[in-house]
């Protein structure tokens, strides 16, 4: 069985090149994207029972030593809550929150240039066909005995153009998929550490009672 013929892509006219150039840049966003996560992914319970094991030795500067050295979101809301480890239930939640706020953008950047190559793949594809169409009727128009040769690269022009975008728009919807997945793990993994942290040092860091609600602000006082 004889392998593909890379020669044919040539025939596919000018769409293919434009084609080529969106595969491209998706595959380097892909890659980008891929080992971006993979470093801001870290196994976030067994970090964050390290940081409550130095914070039970009361060595807060440690803790956060771990923290800065350690990358990805999780270690940076975790950060955000040392820092704020004597404030009220109602301020570390805020820092919390806007340390997730600066982080979570990070991950999810680019993923929407990856789902507008897979969505315009097709379209340039179209766009690619009926050009091979006009080239096959112009054909026709320039007298009144065409040969096939002719005919043949407006028909290539079109066949190939709509395979070509189905072979970029297949791909490029999956490594979307892919990677929103993993973007989704993160934030799990965030506002799990992120309450987890914020549950240690308002209980046991601080010697509170564990059947207090350490998210939820002191009640004012009432009156008799």
């Amino acid at each position: 069985m004889s392998g593909f013929d890379f020669s044919l892509l040539f025939k596919g006219g000018p769409m293919m090149w434009v084609l080529a150039v969106l595969g491209l840049l998706g595959l380097v966003l892909f890659i980008e994207r891929t080992l971006y996560l993979h470093r801001g992914q870290i196994r976030a319970k067994a970090f964050v029972e390290g940081v409550k094991n130095i914070l039970a030795k009361r060595r807060l500067i440690e803790a956060l030593t771990v923290c800065e050295e350690t990358p990805g979101p999780v270690a940076a809301v975790v950060k955000a809550a040392l820092l704020h480890a004597d404030d009220d239930a109602v301020a570390m939640r805020f820092h919390v929150q806007e340390a997730a706020v600066v982080e979570l953008p990070a991950i999810e950047r680019r993923l929407g240039a990856i789902a507008a190559i897979a969505q315009v793949a097709p379209l340039v594809g179209l766009l690619g066909t009926l050009l091979g169409f006009i080239t096959t009727f112009v054909a026709f128009e320039k007298g009144d005995y065409v040969t096939a040769s002719s005919l043949s690269a407006g028909m290539w022009q079109a066949l190939l153009s709509t395979a070509g975008s189905l072979m970029l728009a297949i791909p490029a919807h999956l490594a979307h998929h892919f990677l929103s997945g993993r973007v989704r793990a993160i934030v799990r993994d965030v506002e799990w550490s992120a309450n987890e942290i914020m549950k240690f040092l308002l209980t046991e860091y601080r010697g509170k009672t564990p059947g207090e609600d350490p998210t939820q602000a002191p009640a004012p006082d009432q009156a008799p």
